[in-house]
């Protein structure tokens, strides 16, 4: 059944809309009450729900965090000031590049779950390769898993590699793995989302990223990481 999380859903598509249409400060300002009190306050209220369920189901403890609305545009040539989705993390307590973090996103485009380890570079990018190395089968085989409850590989992150890193042979049974600097997989919410309620859906889709989740923390995160 619903769980009312579905009226944040249904608010922030309706501002994001005409956010797109007028996406300057100036805009922003008179409607920041009714976004903070529709969208973002109920979005941290279900970030930290969903928290204690992700720790459940992995055993481990997680942080939420709710993306700020404001975009930083510093080094962007797109210089709106204001995102047009909401996003929200759950990222492991533990320090560890390699630990992998959950990650929810909503837009006009998507409405999805992902869950992976991002933009990783010296010993991090290190480590993943060489878990590539020895464990590619059996992570090959959980995406597979994860693939069959409509799961892929997301294409987030930093460009692959053109070739094989060294000292990897070229012709590597899992070349497109080692190619990569962050790998994290993405499914998007069932179609009876707003019958099942968000939480069930996202919990669901937790459930299908979760033989990847496996390997990540027995194999990535802790074999490497001793």
């Amino acid at each position: 059944m619903a769980d009312g999380f579905e009226q944040m859903v249904d608010e922030a598509l309706t501002f994001f809309a005409k956010l797109e249409k007028n996406n300057t400060k100036e805009w922003f300002e008179p409607h920041k009450a009714h976004y903070r009190e529709a969208i973002a306050g109920p979005a941290g209220f279900f970030a930290d729900l969903m928290a204690e369920d992700v720790a459940r189901i992995t055993g481990k403890p997680h942080k939420p965090k709710v993306f700020r609305i404001y975009r930083d545009v510093r080094f962007s040539k797109d210089k709106t000031p204001l995102n047009t989705h909401l996003h929200i993390m759950w990222q492991p307590t533990v320090q560890d590049p390699l630990a992998p973090s959950w990650f929810w996103g909503l837009s006009q485009n998507y409405f999805m779950l992902g869950m992976g380890i991002m933009g990783l570079q010296g010993e991090a990018l290190t480590r993943y390769r060489a878990f590539v190395d020895k464990w590619g089968d059996g992570l090959q085989e959980a995406l597979d898993r994860a693939a069959e409850g409509g799961a892929e590989i997301s294409d987030w992150g930093p460009e692959t590699l053109k070739r094989v890193p060294k000292p990897y042979d070229q012709d590597h049974p899992h070349a497109d793995l080692l190619k990569r600097k962050a790998l994290a997989v993405s499914g998007a919410m069932p179609d009876d989302w707003r019958e099942t309620g968000v939480v069930k859906a996202t919990l669901s889709r937790v459930e299908t990223l979760m033989p990847v989740w496996t390997i990540f923390d027995k194999r990535l995160h802790i074999d490497t990481h001793q």
